[in-house]
């Protein structure tokens, strides 16, 4: 987009502490996507960065040589590419970071969990079909794209993602899905998922910063603890019907 802040920037350090797996790794601060209830916000809050959340990105052009250096003296653990940015946003297509680092981990044979919405992580299938223990996830929060453009405008369209899917669960390599936040529409994706997935994550909206879009369009009553709970309801269900393996996690 025009109007984005880039910067190359050198990192101290790649691989930080997860709690979601071992270690999280993200080649770039901030994200072009900027989707609105996006939870990765809160870093503003240590960048020191002024202006607004998906106006800025600053590229860690030093990732793949403190990757090399670090996983020498780390143990070695499951390593999330992702986190609080998109490995896969816009400007990897330029930078390549993502990519280095995943040569990088792959070679070296630690296990790895990508985790993008964006159909650019098929150039890296050559990468990607070498690796030992590797999953790709595509975040997908909604069938419908209408929704999608009210939520994640700046994100890769739906149908983008779900061939993306189906090109990566081809090729061989385990594929994920996180629906995470379920978004109006979402109760719709198991059947555009099937045969393309090994398996759903599903997730409520947590956070706060999202809230406006649903006042803006008259969706509060699709933010309700109701409306989670029955989307996650009809997602297992339907899941089950298409013999889709799926954990609620929240």
């Amino acid at each position: 987009m025009t109007g984005m802040i880039v910067r190359e920037t050198q990192a101290k350090a790649i691989l930080s502490v997860s709690k979601i797996y071992d270690y999280a790794l993200n080649p770039y601060t901030g994200c072009e996507h900027a989707c609105s209830y996006c939870y990765a916000r809160f870093m503003k809050r240590f960048t020191g960065h002024r202006e607004p959340w998906g106006e800025f990105v600053d590229a860690k052009m030093n990732a793949p040589e403190l990757l090399a250096v670090e996983i020498g003296k780390k143990k070695r653990g499951t390593v999330w590419v992702s986190g609080v940015c998109d490995p896969y946003q816009p400007l990897e297509a330029r930078c390549e970071l993502t990519r280095k680092c995943l040569e990088i981990l792959v070679h070296a044979g630690w296990p790895v969990r990508v985790q993008t919405r964006s159909p650019l992580v098929v150039r890296d299938m050559d990468i990607l079909r070498e690796a030992q223990d590797l999953e790709v996830g595509l975040s997908v929060t909604t069938a419908d794209d209408g929704v999608r453009e009210l939520f994640e405008p700046r994100a890769p369209a739906i149908g983008e993602r779900l061939r993306a899917l189906a090109q990566l669960h081809a090729a061989g390599i385990r594929t994920f899905v996180m629906i995470a936040p379920m978004l109006p529409g979402a109760a719709d994706l198991p059947e555009l998922l099937a045969g393309n997935v090994d398996y759903l994550l599903i997730d409520r909206m947590n956070y706060g910063y999202g809230a406006w879009v649903y006042r803006q369009y008259g969706l509060e009553d699709e933010r309700s603890d109701g409306f989670f709970q029955q989307t996650a309801q009809e997602l297992v269900f339907a899941c089950a019907e298409l013999n889709i393996p799926c954990r609620v996690v929240f």
